[in-house]
């Protein structure tokens, strides 16, 4: 008979995470680096939405932006464009980050002088949702052309986050969604969130979300 042992890595593996998770968040919170990580699916508008935030609060805050992706540049030579601090990451094929891959970038991007620091995670409704990056809040979007069952599809995601960006809210008479069916799935799994639909592309809700965020950030970097 074959002998060999098994092993349940994931629960350790969490467990573990969730450790440097918050140990990244203390050694953040004692330098008044407030850490937003931005999660979505792959073309909901996050490097958009982040050109847009950029604009409203870079003259009131020091930003510094770090761009997760399994490969390529693009979204970081957006970044780059705005004059913001900015950093590509590439995960080496994995679909998330977790914190000690967030402690790298934070270390490779230099939190000196930065009020706030922005992970866009990479495109994906599932792993990001499952890992602890360090952040002191966590950030999702959903489009109007991903449809709004995606609370139903991917509970976990709309359960962890603080905000959720329901964006390219100019295009919605063109696609079947209903937003408030979206609200009442979402705060039926996360009734303290925060819901601000917003248009990257318009400018549409920007303000508002801007000034989340900024709340947000003073009241991290102040207590």
């Amino acid at each position: 008979m074959d002998t060999f042992k098994t092993l349940e890595i994931k629960e350790s593996v969490f467990e573990n995470n969730n450790i440097q998770a918050d140990l990244l968040r203390d050694e953040l919170k004692e330098e008044k680096v407030f850490l937003l990580n931005l999660m979505s699916s792959p073309g909901s508008g996050k490097t958009t939405t982040l050109v847009r935030t950029i604009e409203a609060l870079g003259e009131e805050m020091n930003i510094g932006i770090m761009e997760a992706d399994i490969d390529s540049d693009v979204d970081a030579h957006t970044i780059a464009q705005t004059g913001t601090r900015v950093i590509q990451l590439h995960t080496g094929g994995m679909c998330h980050l977790d914190a000690d891959m967030t402690r790298q970038g934070l270390i490779g991007l230099d939190t000196d002088n930065l009020d706030l620091a922005i992970l866009e995670n990479v495109g994906n409704l599932v792993c990001p949702a499952e890992f602890d990056t360090g952040a002191s809040k966590n950030a999702m979007i959903l489009s109007v052309p991903e449809g709004d069952d995606k609370p139903l599809k991917y509970p976990l995601m709309f359960s962890i986050v603080d905000v959720l960006l329901i964006n390219k809210i100019d295009a919605i008479g063109f696609f079947d969604f209903d937003i408030e069916a979206v609200k009442q799935r979402v705060r039926k799994l996360n009734p303290n969130i925060t819901i601000i639909p917003i248009s990257a592309k318009t400018g549409e809700g920007i303000a508002e979300w801007s000034d989340w965020l900024q709340q947000q950030t003073i009241t991290w970097n102040q207590t």
